[in-house]
């Protein structure tokens, strides 16, 4: 039998580091249940919400904390993001993060996840799809932008944006018509700015990753529309074309995300889609970077280079 070493690492090592942090967390809990380092309830889950705000959102929102409970020996701790629920869990001494708890089924799949399933053609296309200013989006974003400079003569990888409609208090507030086709969970100057961003991707490519770089260090989801100009400005940016794009072609961009976001089901921020195939993986830029090379039907050279890991994020996190 031929076996794949690589393969066979890539799948069992991690395997076995779960089996060791999970057997490490279960056994510390039941043989120092009663120590003195174990957190009260409230006291690990501030810690968490805290850490979450610091190394995660990093002040693009805010984590606060709702409900916390006991459950199957670890804190359940509840919380909101931008009016959105998530769930995380934290060993009782707050010293392990768990961004999210998955049940699994008595019996386990063999399907391996990420990118196996992907298909594989000569210039691999893929579709990050986001909302401008959510933090889990501009993370991925992040790890995102070393692989695109790595493979941007190799691989076609677009930026793309979420669009509801019908969202939250409607026109104007977080749609641009009065029709409410068009509407983003941040509200109507993430809607804009999605927009600015299409006609950058559009017009000035070149300079399109940089500028979203610069916004989402920059400008936030409350002051875009003021800010987003001088951000622009810096990284060398026609302006009057940006503005021009923005006001007769807005309802026309925006219409084609909304045919990509029904045509891959997409239905939150972020989701990644390879040569047609929804990647599940890891959000790192090697992670990444590795999905859309399994897509080649020749592997290029660049794709043996290794990424420092950029912008990892919870693989469970998103806006939706």
């Amino acid at each position: 039998m031929n076996i794949n070493i690589k393969k066979f690492k890539e799948i069992i090592i991690p395997v076995v580091v779960i089996i060791i942090i999970v057997g490490a967390v279960f056994g510390w809990y039941y043989l120092s249940k009663k120590s003195k380092s174990i957190l009260k309830p409230q006291a690990a889950a501030e810690k968490v919400i805290n850490f979450i705000n610091q190394n995660y959102l990093k002040g693009q929102a805010t984590a606060v904390l709702g409900q916390v409970s006991e459950e199957r020996g670890v804190y359940k701790i509840q919380f909101k993001i931008e009016n959105q629920e998530y769930t995380a869990y934290s060993s009782k001494d707050g010293k392990l993060l768990f961004p999210s708890g998955v049940e699994m089924p008595d019996e386990v799949s063999n399907t391996a996840g990420g990118g196996s399933n992907i298909a594989k053609t000569e210039t691999p296309q893929a579709l990050l799809f986001v909302m401008s200013f959510c933090p889990y989006g501009n993370q991925a974003e992040e790890a995102m932008m070393p692989v695109v400079n790595l493979l941007k003569n190799k691989a076609d990888i677009q930026l793309h944006y979420v669009i509801y409609s019908n969202y939250g208090n409607k026109y104007p507030t977080y749609c641009l018509d009065k029709e409410n086709k068009y509407c983003s969970m941040h509200g109507i100057q993430e809607l804009n700015q999605d927009v600015r961003e299409l006609c950058v991707e559009k017009y000035q490519n070149d300079k399109f990753w940089s500028f979203v770089k610069a916004i989402n260090s920059g400008c936030t989801a409350q002051n875009v529309d003021s800010c987003w100009q001088g951000v622009a400005q810096s990284a060398g940016i026609d302006v009057n074309k940006i503005k021009d794009c923005q006001k007769n072609e807005a309802l026309t961009l925006l219409a084609q995300e909304v045919q990509l976001n029904q045509q891959y089901g997409i239905s939150g921020s972020p989701q990644l889609v390879v040569n047609d195939t929804e990647y599940t993986g890891s959000r790192d830029s090697e992670s990444f970077k590795n999905a859309i090379c399994s897509g080649f039907n020749t592997i290029p050279s660049e794709c043996s280079q290794t990424l420092q890991n950029t912008g990892s994020a919870p693989v469970s996190g998103g806006c939706q």
